[in-house]
């Protein structure tokens, strides 16, 4: 991946949230319909209710292909992140065959940069790529879920359950090449727009 230093280390990236729609999208949707029709069934899109209309999901990959992925339930926070960390970064590292020294990359959202968990990835002895605040969103893994995506929305999805099945089937299929080309082009945009 990439030399730092004199030591050769693989890059990890990683996302805490991914956010699918089972209905489509969450922004608001003009149409043009007749007096009168505005509650036709055909011209109201379905909802579900409690919250069910998203999957939130952690993940990382490198350039070697997808690590784990898991579903989160209910509010992310610096604890539950923890938890995911200690559960899924060293053995996606292994699956990864990243080695012992590796590269992990995350973003500066409160919950990555609490003192917990930074404590916990030193002595774990994670090393964390630094990420500069305010800084435009290249985290590579936006590509991937954006891959992610297109693949699952070739099927016709009927519940939160089968959604789940399909990503977790995408996510298994991602081929290498998939998750190199997207590393690849983040580093030649050099801070610039990608044609992902």
């Amino acid at each position: 991946m990439k030399n730092f230093g004199t030591e050769y280390y693989g890059l990890m990236s990683q996302n805490t949230m991914f956010l699918y729609n089972v209905f489509g999208d969450d922004g608001r949707v003009r149409v043009w319909r007749r007096k009168k029709e505005g509650l036709k069934l055909k011209n109201i899109n379905p909802t579900v209710k409690h919250n069910g209309r998203n999957i939130k999901i952690w993940g990382c990959f490198s350039s070697a292909g997808a690590g784990n992925f898991e579903f989160i339930d209910g509010i992310m926070d610096q604890y539950v992140y923890r938890d995911i960390l200690k559960r899924n970064i060293k053995e996606s590292a292994r699956l990864l065959r990243l080695g012992r020294r590796f590269m992990f990359q995350q973003d500066n959202d409160p919950k990555h940069m609490a003192k917990r968990i930074s404590l916990f990835l030193k002595e774990t002895g994670v090393n964390i790529l630094k990420w500069p605040a305010q800084s435009p969103d290249l985290n590579p893994i936006e590509h991937l879920w954006d891959h992610l995506e297109r693949v699952v929305r070739k099927h016709k999805i009927s519940n939160k359950n089968e959604l789940k099945d399909r990503l977790k089937e995408a996510w298994h299929e991602v081929q290498p090449d998939v998750a190199r080309n997207r590393c690849i082009a983040v580093i030649k945009a050099n801070g610039g727009p990608t044609n992902y």
